[in-house]
């Protein structure tokens, strides 16, 4: 499993590469177009990672242009994290590639193996708790 994640991740990086993508940012952008607007602490709990460091990865996404971080009118604590119009118009541009990669993965599968092989690590990963 080890060995297929990170032949997944290198393809993955290198198509986002072109596109001035860092691997970190598109775990965040992943959920921003999901749930857009997303507090800072869920957003970074989300992609599992400490919020310190999504912080620090935040300001670099921020300096892209691709979001905008608006401070909670009714708890100041709390910040929201938005898509700008680049971040949500990048979603038509990655999700493809990631497409291709998951496409790349399973290429040597029949479709009923495919599907088989994605329920089963979705049954493997329902075995540790969310967030790991």
């Amino acid at each position: 499993m080890r060995d297929l994640n990170r032949a997944i991740q290198r393809h993955l990086q290198a198509r986002l590469q072109p596109h001035g993508v860092a691997p970190g940012a598109w775990y965040f952008l992943r959920v921003l177009w999901e749930e857009d607007g997303i507090t800072q602490r869920d957003l970074a709990r989300r992609v599992g990672m400490m919020e310190p460091t999504a912080v620090i990865a935040l300001r670099g996404i921020e300096a892209q242009g691709w979001i905008h971080r608006v401070r909670s009118e009714t708890d100041k604590r709390k910040v929201h994290i938005f898509l700008t119009a680049a971040g949500r118009d990048l979603r038509e541009v990655l999700v493809p590639e990631a497409h291709e990669v998951n496409a790349l993965a399973t290429r040597n599968l029949s479709e009923d193996e495919a599907r088989m092989l994605r329920a089963l690590l979705r049954r493997a990963r329902a075995n540790f708790p969310a967030g790991d």
